[in-house]
């Protein structure tokens, strides 16, 4: 009897959830994207009336696959110029959300009775919003081409950027109990060369490269090669110490400056939304309800103030940025929430032995 991998079996009962679920969802006229998380659920360990995913780690790792391609996606429709168009409201914006953010996190947890590093972890989770939820709730609802959504874009890229600082900052203080100047500088050195590298290679290299190459370049090679560029840009990125989301951007911003970029843009929309369905349905697995009740009234809180104060500091970066009141409004709604890098801070602190489980 021939035996079947775990993975493939996992993936069958994914994909036929997802899309039991989403075919409801769409009928209902409701977001596919609730519908993916509740496919998450039926599925993974919390629910015990249907089979359960058996390999839950490999699961994971194509859930990060979906989190490259829906970045690399979103980099394509979101070129280097309109970042440098976006970048000073941009920056200012979510420099004010995520210092509010981490401020309002710590008094949160204060107020809770938590310790002071618990406080302090809470404020970096809260600090940081999903890209992913927002690309695939503004698909939906189709409001991409809006003014308000270029600034959404630029403010969760210079998130992804300031994130890396805050770890490295939340790694120095629940290690040393105080701040290491040397490594924020070391960090910051990092980033700038990256940049660099990012505003070179979106000038000369990858435009130059693709319009030589044209001439071979048909429908799957391009796909082939665009998905390899962006892969080794995910590799950099990593090896630099950024997340690969960061690095998936990166590259589809640089190809976005080319000939070819609506062709890609394309080819990679099915793979984006087969790899996008697989990480969705792994959030979806993370739901316990016997950890909802049990943290009822925490967890109410925190949402509470997540949604209050990410609206409150986006609207006031935003308007302290020269962007208008409804524009700055929009933006506070769209990034009223929290995403994958808070995950990373948050099994941060547990790994280091500084936060409580």
């Amino acid at each position: 009897m021939t035996h079947l991998p775990g993975l493939i079996n996992d993936l069958a009962l994914i994909l036929i959830a997802a899309g039991v679920v989403t075919l409801l969802f769409r009928r209902l006229r409701q977001p596919v994207v609730l519908g993916y998380l509740i496919a998450g659920f039926i599925v993974g360990p919390h629910f015990a009336l249907v089979p359960t995913i058996s390999d839950q780690p490999n699961v994971q790792v194509w859930s990060e696959i979906g989190i490259i391609f829906l970045l690399f996606a979103l980099g394509l429709e979101f070129s280097f110029k309109k970042l440098v168009k976006v970048g000073g409201a941009a920056s200012v914006t979510a420099s004010v959300e995520v210092i509010g953010m981490v401020a309002i996190g710590y008094v949160t947890g204060f107020a809770l009775g938590w310790s002071a590093m618990d406080s302090l972890f809470l404020g970096g989770v809260l600090a940081i919003s999903s890209t992913t939820i927002i690309i695939r709730a503004f698909e939906e609802v189709g409001v991409k081409g809006r003014a308000f959504v270029s600034l959404v874009f630029g403010v969760l890229v210079v998130e992804d950027l300031i994130a890396i600082l805050l770890l490295v900052l939340l790694s120095t203080v629940a290690v040393t109990k105080s701040f290491a100047g040397q490594e924020m500088l070391y960090s910051g050195a990092k980033l700038l060369f990256f940049l660099i590298l990012w505003f070179a290679g979106g000038i000369f290299i990858i435009p130059s490269f693709l319009r030589k190459a044209r001439a071979w370049m048909n429908g799957e090679t391009l796909l082939v090669t665009a998905v390899g560029l962006c892969f080794a840009m995910v590799v950099i990125a990593t090896k630099a110490g950024f997340s690969p989301a960061l690095g998936a951007f990166v590259m589809g911003s640089l190809l976005a400056e080319t000939i070819e970029a609506e062709r890609i843009e394309h080819l990679i929309g099915p793979v984006k939304d087969l790899f996008a369905a697989v990480f969705f349905v792994s959030v979806g697995m993370l739901i316990d309800p016997k950890v909802l009740v049990q943290y009822a009234g925490p967890i109410a809180i925190i949402s509470l103030v997540t949604v209050v104060g990410k609206l409150t500091t986006t609207t006031i970066g935003a308007l302290i940025s020269g962007r208008p009141l409804k524009h700055s409004v929009q933006a506070g709604f769209s990034l009223a929430q929290i995403g994958e890098f808070s995950f990373i801070i948050a099994g941060l602190g547990l790994s280091l032995k500084v936060t409580s489980d």
